[in-house]
């Protein structure tokens, strides 16, 4: 079968007693979540002469967000406690593997979450992908839970074949927070290392380069969905 793959293998793997117990991988397009699921397309009672209406679930610029890439959730149940505004923080499960661990509070010495202590959600799933590809690791994108913030990495999943851990900070109000086993932890975006390697050039545009802003523009605004439509279709 390998030898007549059209499309690059991106695999997710895990030990063999893990299959079945811990929450496995999706497709981030299949973690949207309830409020924008509920989310009507057109709110009518701000339609008017200068409003369309239209809410954010016609904002294929945001959909696209939510939906890139797959969705790592977490394992299983974890319990975490927040005390002095972040400063102190204790997580605990009814797992028999860990859940979360501590980092150094050295290691992020001055940054921007104060006096926080960074700490780590433990991943047992290895992500494996063709050579030349690696992933991005983010918060999930437009889906705040207001009890962490996931901090930003890129793995050469391509040789770093091992279960990549996610480093993050308490945000949440002090108070004791459940976070339910299969609850988005971090989006995976896969990309090739060599699409990323681009020439770049600043300039101040052309007369055809600006006409081209204005049709863009102009169509937007005048013709509902014409960038779901027609500038997605020229891709």
């Amino acid at each position: 079968m390998g030898l007549f793959r059209t499309k690059p293998l991106l695999q997710f793997l895990c030990e063999p007693a893990d299959k079945d117990i811990i929450a496995p991988p999706v497709p981030a397009k299949a973690y949207l979540p309830d409020w924008f699921r509920k989310l009507s397309a057109v709110d009518e009672t701000k339609l008017a002469k200068n409003d369309t209406g239209l809410t954010v679930k016609r904002c294929m610029p945001f959909l696209d967000a939510m939906t890139t890439g797959w969705i790592i959730p977490l394992a299983a149940t974890v319990r975490m406690e927040i005390r002095e505004n972040g400063a102190v923080m204790e997580a605990g499960w009814d797992f028999d593997r860990t859940m979360v661990s501590n980092h150094g509070m050295h290691q992020v010495k001055g940054n921007p979450w104060g006096n926080r202590p960074p700490r780590k959600f433990h991943n047992y799933w290895t992500i494996v992908t063709p050579p030349g590809w690696s992933c991005l690791f983010i918060n999930p994108m437009n889906r705040p839970n207001g009890i962490f913030e996931i901090i930003s990495g890129v793995v050469d999943t391509d040789t770093y074949r091992s279960p990549i851990h996610f480093p993050f900070f308490a945000t949440g109000p002090d108070g004791l927070h459940v976070i339910e086993k299969g609850s988005p932890i971090v989006q995976v975006i896969p990309f090739r290392r060599d699409v990323a390697e681009v020439e770049t050039e600043i300039r101040a545009e052309t007369k055809a380069e600006a006409e081209d802003r204005v049709r863009v523009l102009r169509n937007t605004m005048a013709k509902t969905g014409w960038y779901r439509t027609e500038a997605r279709a020229k891709r």
